[in-house]
C-alpha cells in the first residue's frame, strides 16, 4: 500500500466507531495493528482530560464520577461552547488536581493556539498548578503533541512552541493586566475560615472579580469557578445572588441532599465512596463540628449560632418508618407554601406532610419541596395528600390570596377526572394568612421540638439543614414555613381553623 494511500485508510480509521475499529483491528497484521494502537492511544487522550490521565499514567491516576463531570466541562469548552460553569465540591476530593492540572493540559493539547488562565487564592498556589502543568508538558509532550517556547517556561507563564497559545498563573487579587485568556479557570479563590468571615476580603475578592478576571475574557471565552463554599456571600455565593441566569451551576454536596442530584445519587449517598464512604464522612462531620461540615463538606453555608432550632432535638428524636407503622394517627396533614412570598431563598415551594397522634405527639412524614410552576405544585401536594390520606391541605396565602386555593382545587379536579383521587374526599383546604412574624411563628414549633414531641420519620436533610441554620432576620425557606405551617395546624387547632371542631363527612373515621 502507498503511503499516501495508508495515510487515507489510517485518517478513515479515526472516524469509525468503536466496533468496527475493533474489528479491523483483529483481522490487521501485526504491524498495522500496532499502527492502530497509537492511533487508539491518541484517541483515548482526545476523549477527556481523566481519559489522557489515564493514558499517562497507566490507569494510575485517580477517577470517580465527579470528576467526570468536570471533565464534560472542559469537552464543551474545547469543542467552541462558551460556558460559565460554577462547580462546588468539598476539600480532598480531586477538584484541583483534575480542574487546575490536568483538565488545562489537556485543554491545551485540544487548542494548543488558545491562552489558559489559571488563578486561586495565591500565587503560590497557582505556581504550583502551572509548574505541574509545565513540567507534565516536558514529561509527556512528544506523547501529547505539545511543547514549550524555548526561553520560556516559567512556572507563572509560559508559551507552547509553533503557536500563540499558552497557559498565565495568578494569585487572587494580583493584576493580569495584559493578560488575556481563552479559558480561565478559578479553583479555590478563598484561603480560609478567616478571610472567608471578613466582609472587607469578600468584597476585595468581588472587586478582582468582575474589574480583574471577567475583563482578561477573550470573545467567546470560558470562565470556570470550582470551590468549596465558605460563606453564604463568597465568591460562588455572590455568583449565585447576582449572575445565576448566565450559569451553569454543579452542585456537590459530600452526601447527596436530594433527588436531583447531579450524578443520581440517592440521598444520603457519598460522593466519592471508595474514598470516602458514609461513615468516613461521619467520623468527618463528628471531627469538624456542624458549621464546617454544612459549610466545605455539605455546600451549604449558613450561620450557625443563635439558630432557633437544634440540631439534637431533631436527632434525638428521629423515628424510622418501621417505627412510625406501629403508631396511631389521628391526622394528616400536607402544608403548602408557595414560592415567591416573603422569603428569597431558593425560590422554592415548600411541600411538606405532618401527622399527630391521640398523644399530641407529631411526626413529619414528608418533604416533596422542590422548584415548582403553580400547576406542578398543585397536583404534586394533592397527589401526596392522596398517598397519605390527609384531611386537610395548609397553604400559605398572604401573598397569593385565593389563587392558592384555587390552585389546588383545580389540580384536585384534574386528578379526579384521571381517576387518580382513589375515591377520597377532597381534604379540607386551611389557607394561612401569617400575621406574625416568622420568628414568633417558629418559637412554638420549635418548643415541641425541644420538648421531645415532634419526631422526624426518616432523614430530610434540606429541610433539617434549614431549620437549625435559620436565625431571625433571615429570609426563612419555603420548606421550613410549611412545616411550620403543617406543625402548627396540628398541634395548635384553633389557630387554624377548620379541623378543630372535627370534620362532619366522617373523613377521619377509625383514626383515634
Amino acid at each position: 500500500m502507498r503511503r499516501a494511500d495508508e495515510a487515507a485508510v489510517l485518517q478513515l480509521y479515526r472516524t469509525l466507531p468503536a466496533s468496527r475499529r475493533r474489528e479491523i483491528a483483529a483481522a490487521s497484521t501485526p504491524q498495522l495493528r500496532a499502527r492502530l494502537a497509537q492511533i487508539e492511544r491518541g484517541l483515548a487522550m482526545d476523549r477527556s482530560p481523566g481519559s489522557m490521565a489515564a493514558v499517562l499514567t497507566d490507569g494510575k491516576e485517580m477517577q470517580a464520577p465527579h470528576l467526570g463531570l468536570i471533565d464534560a466541562a472542559f469537552e464543551r469548552v474545547a469543542a467552541g461552547v462558551p460556558t460559565r460553569l460554577l462547580l462546588t465540591m468539598p476539600p480532598r476530593h480531586g477538584k484541583s488536581r483534575r480542574a487546575a492540572r490536568w483538565a488545562p493540559l489537556w485543554y491545551l493539547r485540544r487548542r494548543p493556539e488558545h491562552r489558559v488562565m489559571i488563578a486561586s487564592y495565591s500565587s503560590d498556589l497557582a505556581d504550583d498548578h502551572g509548574r505541574w502543568i509545565r513540567d507534565a508538558i516536558l514529561a509527556y509532550g512528544p506523547q501529547i503533541g505539545i511543547d514549550l517556547r524555548p526561553g520560556s517556561s516559567a512556572a507563572n507563564r509560559f508559551d507552547l512552541l509553533g503557536t500563540e497559545g499558552g497557559a498565565v498563573m495568578a494569585g487572587v487579587g494580583g493584576g493580569l493586566t495584559g493578560k488575556g485568556a481563552h479559558l480561565a479557570v478559578v479553583d479555590d479563590p478563598i484561603k480560609d475560615a478567616a478571610e472567608a468571615s471578613s466582609p472587607t476580603m469578600r468584597r476585595r475578592l468581588w472587586e478582582w472579580w468582575q474589574a480583574v478576571l471577567l475583563t482578561r475574557i477573550e470573545p467567546g471565552g470560558s470562565v470556570i469557578l470550582i470551590q468549596t463554599r465558605w460563606d453564604e456571600d463568597d465568591l460562588a455565593g455572590r455568583v449565585l445572588a447576582e449572575e445565576r441566569h448566565r450559569w451553569t451551576v454543579i452542585d456537590l454536596p459530600a452526601l447527596a441532599l436530594d433527588q436531583d442530584d447531579a450524578l443520581g445519587r440517592s440521598i444520603g449517598g457519598a460522593l466519592w465512596p471508595d474514598r470516602y464512604n458514609e461513615a468516613a464522612l461521619a467520623e468527618i462531620r463528628a471531627s469538624v463540628g456542624e458549621r464546617v461540615w454544612w459549610s466545605l463538606y455539605m455546600q451549604q453555608p449558613r450561620p450557625q449560632d443563635g439558630g432557633v432550632w437544634d440540631w439534637t432535638w431533631i436527632t434525638d428524636n428521629r423515628i424510622s418508618a418501621t417505627q412510625l407503622r406501629g403508631i396511631d394517627l389521628s391526622r394528616i396533614v400536607v402544608a403548602v407554601d408557595p414560592a415567591g412570598g416573603e422569603s428569597a431563598v431558593g425560590d422554592e415551594t415548600g411541600i411538606i406532610a405532618a401527622a399527630r397522634d391521640a398523644s399530641g405527639h407529631l411526626y413529619l412524614l414528608d418533604d416533596r419541596s422542590g422548584n415548582r410552576g403553580a400547576d406542578a405544585w398543585g397536583r404534586e401536594t394533592c397527589l401526596l395528600a392522596i398517598e397519605l390520606r390527609a384531611d386537610a391541605i395548609v397553604v400559605e396565602s398572604n401573598y397569593g390570596g385565593d389563587m392558592s386555593r384555587q390552585v389546588i382545587v383545580q389540580a384536585w379536579k384534574d386528578l379526579h377526572r384521571e381517576n387518580k383521587t382513589e375515591q377520597m374526599l377532597m381534604p379540607a383546604v386551611i389557607p394561612v394568612t401569617a400575621k406574625k412574624g416568622k420568628r414568633l411563628r417558629a418559637e412554638p414549633i420549635a418548643q415541641l421540638y425541644e420538648q421531645g414531641r415532634v419526631h422526624h420519620v426518616g432523614q430530610w436533610p434540606i429541610l433539617e439543614q434549614q431549620m437549625v441554620t435559620w436565625v431571625a432576620g433571615m429570609d426563612s425557606p419555603d420548606r421550613m414555613d410549611a412545616a411550620v405551617h403543617a406543625l402548627t395546624e396540628l398541634a395548635i387547632p384553633q389557630h387554624g381553623g377548620t379541623a378543630s371542631a372535627g370534620y362532619r363527612d366522617g373523613r377521619l373515621d377509625g383514626r383515634r
